[in-house]
């Protein structure tokens, strides 16, 4: 809960990202509080009282994953609509005539985006549904010591690059400083 707060004020991909660990970690104590207790919350060093809210945060989320049927896979709908709200700024910057620097670094990713959503098989949303999807996905499959090609190394190396520069503008946007 804490590291959630503050990547979302600091940083809203690493915070989407975070977010989908997050959902992981819970399948993987089996949406389980007692588990969850055990191997998450016990290695907080915190006040009692932070502790305490700290575990509601947790089972809260449980709780709607439960509720939405996420447990098995898929993302909570408060993921999916932070993921569309990134994409709506996005398209704004996209036709906005002031974003030039914006847009040149988001062509520069297209072929990968077309690439990454004709093989990924799944229902991406999105073009920000899809950049996060790329580095979520090479992320567990480096944790799973799995062969990563070349081409999508660098695909993701790209994208790595340019979520920045939206990172950035997500922020500035929440705090008022947008052109938009």
């Amino acid at each position: 809960m804490i590291i959630a707060q503050q990547k979302k004020k600091e940083n809203i991909i690493e915070y989407i990202l975070y977010m989908w660990q997050v959902e992981e970690l819970i399948r993987a104590n089996k949406l389980d509080m007692n588990l969850i207790d055990q191997n998450i919350i016990s290695g907080y060093n915190q006040s009692a009282d932070m502790i305490l809210e700290i575990r509601d945060w947790w089972a809260n989320l449980v709780e709607m994953m439960k509720l939405e049927q996420k447990e098995v896979k898929g993302h909570l709908q408060i993921n999916i609509n932070t993921v569309f709200d990134v994409n709506q700024l996005h398209q704004r910057l996209l036709n906005a005539p002031n974003e030039v620097a914006y847009k040149h670094n988001f062509q520069k990713i297209v072929p990968f985006l077309k690439e990454f959503d004709e093989k990924s098989g799944k229902a991406l949303r999105n073009d920000v549904d899809i950049c996060l999807t790329a580095l979520y996905t090479t992320f567990i499959l480096k944790m799973k010591k799995e062969k990563i090609s070349e081409g999508t190394l660098n695909a993701v190396k790209a994208i790595g690059e340019f979520l920045p520069f939206l990172a950035k503008k997500y922020k500035e946007e929440q705090e008022g400083d947008s052109n938009l």
